[in-house]
Parts: C-alpha cells; structure tokens; sequence
C-alpha cells in the first residue's frame, strides 16, 4: 500500500528539486540586488522544507491509501485548458471563474457560493498584481 501523505510529500520534494535546479541556471544575485533565479531558488527552498516536513510527519501518522481519482484529475486538467484558452480569446476575469467553477466539481461537495468567494479573492489578486507589481495581464 502506498501512503498517501509520504507520496505527497515526495510530489512536492520532487517539484522542488526540478524547479530548484532549473532556477540555478539563471542568475541569483543578492537580496540587495536580485538576479532572475532568485526568486524561484527561494520559493523552490521553501517549498522543499515543507516537503520535506510532510516526509518526517508522515512517519509519524496512520498509514492512509493513496487513491487516485482520474475524474477529479481529468476535472483539473480541463479548468486549466479552459482558463489557458479564455485567457488568450477572452480575458483572464472570465477565465478565473471559468476556472473555479469548473474545478469547484472535483471537490466533495459543490457550492456555488464558495466558488463566488474564491473567484472573488482569485480577481482581487489578479488586480493587486497588475495595479501594484505593473505585471501585464489581460483582465479586462
């Protein structure tokens, strides 16, 4: 039986190393003067200790079985498609609740007003980027 939270927790160490190790191609710089492969060196990092707590903290809980669910997947993979393309034709505020809506059917229970909330909080976002750090994103 394969456990769920030390797969998940392998995942994300994996997903650490690759993109850690990509980032070292680039320059780094200093905290003073940041270099491209800052940031991804940095948040790769972080996100390597947290794998790595999952690691240690599975040892020490009940074993649970990893189930895949290729509806849920096959869910996910859709909503990114379809955010990928109405981002391109339409424009990334329909996108995003495209987005939540469709991956709001994976979950194990639906609720229109959560995916209201979440699209909310996911524009808000996207306007803070764009307005605050110049990033240009097709919102409107």
């Amino acid at each position: 039986m394969i456990d769920r939270n030390l797969a998940r927790g392998l995942f994300l160490a994996l997903i650490a190393l690759v993109f850690g190790g990509y980032s070292l191609q680039y320059q780094a710089g200093s905290l003073g003067r940041a270099g491209p492969g800052l940031f991804p060196l940095i948040v790769s990092g972080a996100l390597l200790v947290i794998s790595l707590m999952i690691i240690v903290r599975s040892r020490f809980q009940a074993r649970e079985p990893l189930d895949l669910n290729f509806k849920n997947i096959g869910l996910l993979l859709v909503a990114l498609c379809v955010f990928a393309f109405l981002s391109l034709y339409v424009n990334m505020l329909v996108a995003i609740v495209a987005m939540v809506f469709i991956s709001g059917k994976a979950a194990t229970t639906y609720s229109v007003s959560r995916n209201i909330k979440i699209s909310i909080g996911l524009v808000i976002v996207a306007f803070a980027f764009q307005k605050l750090l110049g990033l240009s994103l097709p919102l409107i």
